[in-house]
C-alpha cells in the first residue's frame, strides 16, 4: 500500500476525517449497504475509518517516530470495493450531525485509489472510450442526434443551426441509449411549442466528463470540458439546458471550478426552464385526471438543490394529483443508477432500484415521474423485473403528452 496523497484532499476534507464522531447515524441511510450488508466497507463510517487509519499509519506521530506501518493489501482492496460500490447519492451527508460533505469526500478517496492503482479495471475501459470517442457508450460520436430520426419532422434546432439563445446539451445516455431517446424527442417538441430559440451541438457535443470525475479520473476530462465550453461559446447562447442532472451539475458547478473561469452563460436543468415556460403560459396543457409520484434524482436534488422546479411542472398539469413516496426531497432513496456503480455491480444497482420501485408502488400512483435519464432506465427496469404496473416517465414526457 503506498502512502495516501494528502494533496488530493482539501483541508476541509482532511478535517472531516477527524470530525466524524463514529455515531453510525449514516449507516442506516446508506442504500447500497442496505442491499449488500456483507460488505461493511461500503458504509460512510468504514470509508472514513479506513482513510484515517491509512493516513495515521503513514503520516502520524508513531509513523514519524518508528516508520510507516506495514501495508495491508487486503485492507486497501476492501476499502476500494466499498468506495466504488457507493452510488454517491449523498444521503449520508443529510443526516450527518457533523455536517460532513460526504459526496465530495468519497470522490477524493476515489482519486487517491486511482493514484494507488486500486480501482475496478472496468474504469480503464471507461477512460479509454471517453478519450477515444468522446462518449461513454463507445458509439461514433457523430451519431449523437440519432434519437431525432423518429421525430415526425426534425426541427431546425436539431443539427441545422449554429447560433441560438439556448443550447440543449443532450448528454450521452439520451443520445446513445434507446430507452432514453424519448426524453430529447419530447424535450425538443416542447421547446418548439414554446417558441424557444435553441440548438443542439450534435457531434460537437462531447461527454460532459461527469463519469470520469466521479470515478476519480477527473484529470482526464479537463480537455474535454474545455472543448465543450468553447463549442457552446461559439453559438452565442445565453443559456445552456440539460435534461440530465449529472450533466447539469457538472456544467454548473464543476466546469467553472475545474476550468477556473466563469462560463459566460446561465446553466439550467430542463425542469427549471419548463417551470418558467409554464408560468409564462407558453405551453398550454390539457387536463389529466391521474395520480402520480415523483422520484428526486440524487444529482438534481441532494447534489444540486433542485427540488421544487419538477414539482411545479407536475402541479401545472390540470387534474394531476402528486403524492410523495415515503422518502422524498433530501431524504429521497437513490434509484441505484448513480456513482458509476452500474459498471462494476449491476446486481447491486438492481437491488436498490427494487426497493425504490416498491416505495412508488406503495403510493398507489399509476405514474412514476423523474427528471433523469438514468433514473428512468433503472426504475423502469425494476418495474419490469418486479412486474409492477406503473408507468415510468420523465417529467418532460408527461408535459409533451399533455400539450394542448
Amino acid at each position: 500500500m503506498s502512502r495516501p496523497d494528502l494533496s488530493l484532499f482539501t483541508f476541509q476534507q482532511l478535517m472531516a476525517l477527524d470530525a466524524c464522531t463514529r455515531c453510525g447515524e449514516c449507516v442506516q441511510w446508506c442504500p447500497t449497504y442496505t442491499e449488500k450488508p456483507d460488505l461493511d466497507a461500503i458504509t460512510p463510517l468504514r470509508k472514513i475509518e479506513a482513510v484515517r487509519r491509512m493516513i495515521r499509519g503513514q503520516y502520524g506521530l508513531l509513523a514519524r517516530l518508528f516508520g510507516p506501518r506495514p501495508s495491508k493489501p487486503e485492507a486497501l482492496q476492501a476499502h476500494s470495493a466499498g468506495t466504488y460500490d457507493c452510488t454517491l447519492c449523498g444521503r449520508c451527508a443529510v443526516v450527518c450531525p457533523a455536517n460532513i460533505q460526504t459526496r465530495e469526500l468519497w470522490i477524493a478517496m476515489r482519486r487517491d485509489l486511482v493514484r494507488q492503482g486500486a480501482y475496478p479495471a472496468v474504469f480503464d475501459r471507461l477512460r479509454e472510450t471517453f478519450l477515444n470517442v468522446h462518449n461513454i457508450s463507445g458509439d461514433d460520436n457523430a451519431n449523437r442526434l440519432i434519437w431525432s430520426q423518429n421525430l415526425p419532422e426534425i426541427p431546425e434546432g436539431v443539427g441545422r443551426k449554429t447560433r441560438a439563445e439556448v443550447v440543449f446539451f443532450v448528454g450521452c445516455v439520451a443520445s446513445f441509449y434507446p430507452q432514453s431517446y424519448s426524453i430529447p424527442q419530447n424535450a425538443v417538441q416542447v421547446l418548439e411549442k414554446a417558441g424557444v430559440d435553441y440548438l443542439t451541438l450534435g457531434g460537437e457535443e462531447w461527454c460532459c466528463g461527469f463519469p470520469l470525475v466521479i470515478a476519480g479520473m477527473g484529470d482526464a476530462a479537463v480537455e474535454t470540458m474545455r472543448h465543450n465550453l468553447e463549442a457552446v461559446r461559439r453559438t452565442g447562447a445565453r443559456r445552456l439546458i440539460a435534461a440530465c442532472p449529472s450533466c447539469y451539475h457538472t456544467w454548473k458547478h464543476d466546469y467553472p471550478r475545474v476550468l477556473g473561469e466563469p462560463l459566460g452563460f446561465e446553466v439550467l436543468h430542463l425542469t427549471e426552464l419548463l417551470a418558467e415556460l409554464l408560468a409564462d403560459g407558453r405551453v398550454p396543457l390539457k387536463p389529466l385526471e391521474e395520480t402520480v409520484t415523483y422520484h428526486d434524482p440524487c444529482d438534481l436534488g441532494r447534489t444540486s438543490g433542485v427540488y421544487e422546479a419538477p414539482r411545479e411542472v407536475i402541479r401545472a398539469i390540470p387534474g394531476v394529483a402528486l403524492v410523495e413516496m415515503e422518502h422524498h426531497h433530501q431524504y429521497s432513496l437513490c434509484c441505484g443508477g448513480g456513482g458509476d456503480v452500474e459498471m462494476a455491480d449491476k446486481d447491486l444497482v438492481a437491488a436498490v432500484a427494487r426497493r425504490r420501485i416498491g416505495e412508488a408502488q406503495a403510493t398507489g400512483a399509476k405514474v412514476l415521474l423523474s427528471a433523469c435519464q438514468q433514473c428512468k432506465r433503472t426504475l423502469a427496469g425494476a418495474a419490469r423485473q418486479e412486474k409492477i404496473r406503473i408507468r415510468v416517465l420523465d417529467v418532460v414526457e408527461l408535459v409533451a403528452q399533455q400539450m394542448a
